[in-house]
């Protein structure tokens, strides 16, 4: 995430695992995220979406937020995410959206509210990000 990308000034946000899942970026600012992700690939067991890929894109969404919002003093490290699962989705995808809750110098926390193509809301989640000015160890 240290490197800048397209000369823009910002960190690059790109991870392996949101490559994996096929999480998509489509809007990045420190006031609001916007990522899609595809069902298909994320399923749990029964055929359903599963709940640990809706906290990995809402933490994905929160994390790129508080990280722009920390650039370039600081970077942005999930401490806390919780989620509530309100329905299933079998295919198709789900979009995303981080809101913040509050943004201040050494934490930042976003509301993530999933949903389907429909628009109906399939996982709400909240993320703390702690705004270190250090960077981790590799």
């Amino acid at each position: 995430m240290a490197e800048p990308q397209g000369g823009s000034g910002h960190p690059d946000m790109t991870s392996s695992l949101h490559d994996r899942m096929g999480i998509e970026i489509v809007e990045a600012t420190p006031e609001r995220v916007v990522g899609t992700m595809p069902v298909e690939g994320n399923l749990q067991p029964y055929g359903l979406l599963h709940g640990g890929a809706s906290c990995v894109l809402a933490e994905g969404l929160g994390s790129i937020g508080a990280a722009l919002h920390a650039h370039p003093a600081s970077i942005a490290v999930g401490v806390d995410i919780n989620a509530t699962h309100h329905r299933a989705v079998r295919s198709g995808s789900v979009t995303g959206v981080a809101t913040p809750i509050h943004l201040g110098r050494s934490v930042a926390s976003y509301e993530v509210v999933i949903h389907d193509e429909q628009q109906r809301r399939v996982c709400t989640a909240r993320i703390t990000c702690h705004l270190s000015r250090s960077r981790p160890r590799a």
